[in-house]
């Protein structure tokens, strides 16, 4: 086994998913449990949370990045736990309309060691109401 790939095995245990690895991205991905419905149907693939790295350099650092569906009433706590911890927030937006709850869907990218990364958005999950699982479960 490689060392990227082990890397990305720890980053994936970090946040408790599963690893994949495809032409030099280590990637994670998650979702959210919740009831959503859209246009009055429910939807169980509108509630993603992924997360990445790739570009590792010989420092350790690497580009992370990650997307996550968050409730509405999330988004203060959780904006907060992230950027308190340097990460930087790309985007907040909707991609969905006629969505019951509203969620919105929150990019946030660094440049820094994998595991750094991974750590800092664990930290953040506990101001979610529910914890991301594995799309494997």
């Amino acid at each position: 086994m490689s060392q990227f790939d082990s890397l990305c095995q720890e980053f994936a245990k970090t946040l408790h998913g599963k690893s994949k690895v495809s032409h030099g991205v280590c990637s994670v991905d998650l979702h959210r449990q919740f009831h959503v419905t859209v246009q009055g149907k429910q939807s169980k693939s509108v509630v993603p949370a992924g997360f990445a790295f790739e570009s590792l350099d010989q420092h350790g650092n690497a580009l992370n990045f990650g997307e996550i569906a968050v409730l509405q009433e999330e988004i203060p706590a959780f904006i907060h736990a992230i950027v308190q911890q340097g990460i930087i927030i790309s985007a907040l937006h909707n991609h969905w309309i006629f969505m019951e709850p509203t969620i919105l869907y929150l990019h946030i990218q660094s440049v820094e060691p994998p595991l750094n990364f991974a750590k800092k958005v664990a930290y953040s999950f506990r101001f979610l109401q529910s914890y991301p699982v594995s799309t494997e479960e």
